[in-house]
């Protein structure tokens, strides 16, 4: 059994959460903003580019089955040391691979390594943030999700000063996989042992491995977990789409410069960093169900103004809505996967399993389809799947029993 923690535990517990969420935004929308940049040292079209989206994605999945081979296997601590060192060491192979050798072969193992990484991270942060809010009994999920928001802010504006200071994409990236690396291992290092999540506890006989993949299989044959992946696959799409084609669609759909594209990317992201920084007390007084329908709204609306705009100043409040209405639905998947404590690492792994499909595989879907039709026609595919989202959000209605949200399922349609 688990030892109470104490409230400086717990928030120290919180904070290194809160910097590994920081660490994986930053990491992935270093490689984002330089997207225009290394298509054009690479000198590949949209469809060579989602190739390598592709490879990224493909190697996500993966990561996505390994974090819970991680968990069962070392627990949360080593299982998140060892996912953060292979996404830096991604972000230094897709920098040599983009600039120094110029390799479209390297930047594609590089980018396959950052996959491979961030998504057994992302699992387990996730399954570490779900834990923190039932500890904390109050919805702070979505603040998780917004440091992750705030590195991407931070990310992305980094790569706007790199753009303008004509610094190389490979001294960029090398700088900050050495940041997100050095960052983790200090987080890390505050993350408790819990049974949850089966660390290993000197001394004491924990399940067998049969009994820890059993239970991790047993989630998938609940017909919620499918529920709550149907809401999160519209909202993934839309913030995965973004972070990997917004800065080329101002540039090649509405004839923006590549500092423009990246300017795109840092408001979309300010703007779900603001409502993720908000979403908490949203929640609470809105509850989860409504909260989801009217930013699935907001969501459609933005990206059809970003689609149809006839200028860029339009387009940017299009891409600000388009941020708003896409910044809680994974959060909000995720406390939903975690109402049962008694599954609740389960279940968060399988429903970030289907989401982060979305998340990481849209975008090289998405490339092959512009390669087609171009890329502004494209996105009306995250439109209707924006749509799709809205309509799913009653899933997300807490259980009963449930020790978070329990107190406001009043709200709740």
């Amino acid at each position: 059994m688990d030892t109470p923690l104490t409230r400086v535990q717990l928030v120290r517990w919180r904070t290194a959460v809160f910097a590994i969420f920081f660490a994986t935004g930053l990491g992935f929308a270093t490689w984002a903003s330089r997207v225009p940049t290394a298509k054009a040292n690479l000198g590949i079209d949209d469809f060579q580019l989602g190739i390598l989206l592709f490879a990224s994605g493909a190697a996500s999945i993966l990561g996505l089955s390994l974090a819970n081979v991680l968990l069962a296997r070392w627990g949360a601590r080593r299982g998140l040391l060892v996912g953060l060192a292979i996404f830096a060491g991604g972000i230094l192979l897709v920098g040599l691979g983009a600039q120094t050798f110029t390799s479209y072969a390297l930047t594609g193992v590089g980018l396959a390594l950052m996959g491979l990484g961030m998504g057994a991270t992302d699992v387990m942060m996730n399954v570490e943030g779900a834990a923190i809010e039932r500890a904390s009994d109050r919805t702070i999920m979505p603040l998780f999700h917004a440091l992750f928001s705030l590195g991407t802010v931070a990310g992305a504006g980094i790569g706007v000063a790199m753009t303008f200071w004509s610094v190389g994409i490979a001294p960029h990236l090398w700088i900050m996989g050495v940041v997100v690396v050095v960052g983790g291992l200090v987080a890390v290092a505050f993350v408790p042992r819990r049974e949850a999540v089966e660390d290993p506890v000197p001394g004491e006989a924990g399940p067998t491995r049969r009994e820890k993949f059993a239970a991790i299989l047993a989630v998938w044959r609940d017909p919620r977990t499918y529920a709550i992946g149907a809401i999160m696959l519209g909202m993934a799409f839309a913030e995965g789409g973004a972070n990997d084609w917004l800065p080329l669609a101002v540039v090649d759909g509405h004839g923006g410069t590549v500092a423009q594209g990246a300017i795109a990317l840092t408001v979309f992201s300010v703007a779900m960093t603001a409502v993720r920084a908000l979403g908490g007390p949203l929640v609470d007084r809105f509850g989860r169900v409504w909260t989801l329908r009217i930013l699935a709204v907001a969501a459609g609306i933005g990206l059809i103004v970003f689609i149809l705009a006839p200028t860029l100043p339009i387009a940017l409040i299009g891409v600000a809505l388009w941020g708003v209405g896409a910044s809680l639905g994974f959060p909000l998947g995720m406390s939903a996967a975690a109402d049962d404590p008694t599954k609740a690492a389960a279940s968060v792994s399988a429903a970030a399993t289907i989401g982060y499909i979305a998340f990481l595989c849209g975008p090289p879907i998405l490339g092959w389809i512009s390669h087609q039709i171009g890329l502004l026609n494209t996105l009306w595919i995250l439109v209707g799947l924006i749509a799709l989202s809205g309509f799913a959000s009653g899933a997300a209605k807490p259980i009963a029993g449930s020790t978070v949200g329990a107190g406001r399922a009043h709200n709740e349609a």
